[in-house]
C-alpha cells in the first residue's frame, strides 16, 4: 500500500509540473503572437468608476493616444475576441474595422446573453429609456462595426449610460469615418474589472485610423460603467436607487 501511495504522489507532482509548463507556454504564445488579446490592466490603477467618476461619461487615457504597436497595425480587416476568464468575464476584443466586415443585415436577438453581473432592474424617471432598464448587453466591439451578433466573448453588463453616453459616440465616430473614407481603423476594447468584481468599472476604448496614420481617428478613452441616480455594487452587479 505504501508503494502505491508513493507512486500516486509522484504522478500527481508530475501532472502539476506539466500543467505549470503548459500555462507558461500559453502565456508566452499569447504575449508573442497575440498580445492584443491579453487583458490590459494598465488602466485599472489609473481610472476607477467607483472613485473617479465626476460627471463625464468618459475620460482620456494616456493623453488620448492609443497604444497599438507597429506590428499590431494592419490594413486588412479582422476581428478577434479574447477568451473569458475563470470568472466568466470578458477580456480584450480587437478588430481592424473595414467596410468589408461591417453588417449588411439587421442585428438579431441577443436576449440569451447574460454577462457577469447581470442583475437587471427598472428605474422609471432615472434611466432614460423605454422601458427604463438599468443594464444593457454592451457589445465590446459594436455591432455596427463588425456585425458580430450574439458572441458571448463580446459582451459585458453595462448601464444604459455606459452604452449610450459612453461607448456609442465613439462607435459612431469610427463607423462614420470608415463608411466615408473607405479606410481601416484599428479598434480595441478592454473591459476593466477590479479584483474579482463581476461588474466592470468601465471599458477602455482605443482607436487609430490606419491609412492616414491617425489623422482621421485617434483616441484612447475610458468609459465609466455608472448610472447617475443609481448605486451599483460592482462585486455582483446588484443595484439600488441613490438616496437624495
Amino acid at each position: 500500500m505504501a508503494r502505491k501511495k508513493k507512486k500516486k504522489t509522484k504522478l500527481t507532482a508530475h501532472y502539476k509540473k506539466i500543467m505549470v509548463l503548459l500555462s507558461l507556454l500559453c502565456a508566452v504564445y499569447f504575449s508573442v503572437f497575440h498580445p492584443e488579446l491579453l487583458p490590459d490592466t494598465s488602466v485599472t490603477s489609473s481610472v476607477s468608476a467607483e472613485t473617479d467618476y465626476s460627471g463625464n461619461a468618459s475620460v482620456e487615457v494616456n493623453g488620448n493616444k492609443p497604444t497599438f504597436t507597429e506590428d499590431e497595425i494592419v490594413d486588412q480587416s479582422f476581428e478577434r475576441y479574447g477568451e473569458q476568464d475563470a470568472l466568466g468575464r470578458c477580456t480584450t476584443a480587437v478588430a481592424c474595422v473595414g467596410q468589408d466586415i461591417m453588417p449588411t443585415e439587421k442585428r438579431e436577438s441577443i436576449a440569451r446573453i447574460k454577462p457577469t453581473g447581470w442583475k437587471q432592474n427598472k428605474y422609471p424617471g432615472v434611466v432614460r429609456s423605454k422601458p427604463p432598464y438599468l443594464y444593457n448587453r454592451c457589445h465590446l466591439i459594436g455591432f455596427q462595426l463588425t456585425g458580430e451578433n450574439d458572441n458571448d466573448k463580446n459582451f459585458v453588463t453595462g448601464t444604459r449610460y455606459l452604452n449610450v453616453d459612453g461607448m456609442l459616440p465613439y462607435e459612431n465616430m469610427v463607423a462614420s469615418y470608415v463608411k466615408e473614407s473607405g479606410n481601416h481603423v484599428m479598434y480595441r476594447v478592454t473591459p476593466v474589472f477590479e479584483g474579482d468584481n463581476l461588474l466592470c468599472s468601465g471599458v477602455n476604448i482605443e482607436a487609430l485610423s490606419v491609412e492616414d496614420g491617425g489623422a482621421g481617428i485617434c483616441f484612447n478613452v475610458f468609459c465609466y460603467n455608472v448610472q447617475p441616480g443609481v448605486v451599483l455594487n460592482y462585486a455582483d452587479g446588484s443595484n439600488w436607487l441613490e438616496e437624495t
